[in-house]
């Protein structure tokens, strides 16, 4: 078994940490404190060009924020052990703290993207609407660009 690697805490991991959590809460609240005055019936699935081609009940509103909190938990809770990442790049004593730092705040930027996309569909989804046409190569675009940076920062810091 891997030692524990510990990783320090900066200001800016706490701020995307508390964006995260507060998007988390916030939809969820959104969500109990609105039931009553949302539509019966909402949308379900949108297919690539964003229309609504399955609907369902408002009662399937709430798998979004319930995965919401599946992947905030399981990402935090990932963050915690840095010894089981697998890093892409030879770690040795002199880059430890600049590799662990780099995949922290990817994961921490991942995190915040994913809840922010989660929480975009639950509220967006009670309007009925389809999605706007720039939803998906937005949210596409954001993740893959967000990966490449923290790679290419990855293979320059070691």
């Amino acid at each position: 078994m891997n030692k524990k690697i510990q990783i320090k805490h900066t200001i800016t991991d706490r701020i995307l940490e508390a964006l995260s959590l507060m998007l988390t809460i916030g939809t969820t609240l959104y969500l109990a404190a609105g039931w009553d005055s949302f539509p019966d019936r909402i949308p379900a699935h949108y297919n690539v060009a964003g229309e609504i081609d399955r609907w369902g009940t408002k009662g399937e509103m709430v798998f979004l924020p319930v995965m919401m909190w599946i992947l905030y938990i399981g990402l935090t809770v990932l963050q915690h052990f840095p010894q089981i990442w697998n890093t892409g790049v030879q770690v040795t004593q002199e880059n430890r703290e600049r590799v662990y730092r780099t995949l922290m705040y990817m994961l921490e930027t991942l995190k915040l993207l994913i809840e922010a996309v989660f929480s975009f569909l639950t509220v967006y989804g009670i309007t009925g609407k389809n999605l706007p046409s720039w939803f998906l190569p937005v949210f596409i675009g954001l993740v893959f660009a967000d990966l490449i940076f923290w790679l290419v920062c990855l293979a320059r810091r070691q």
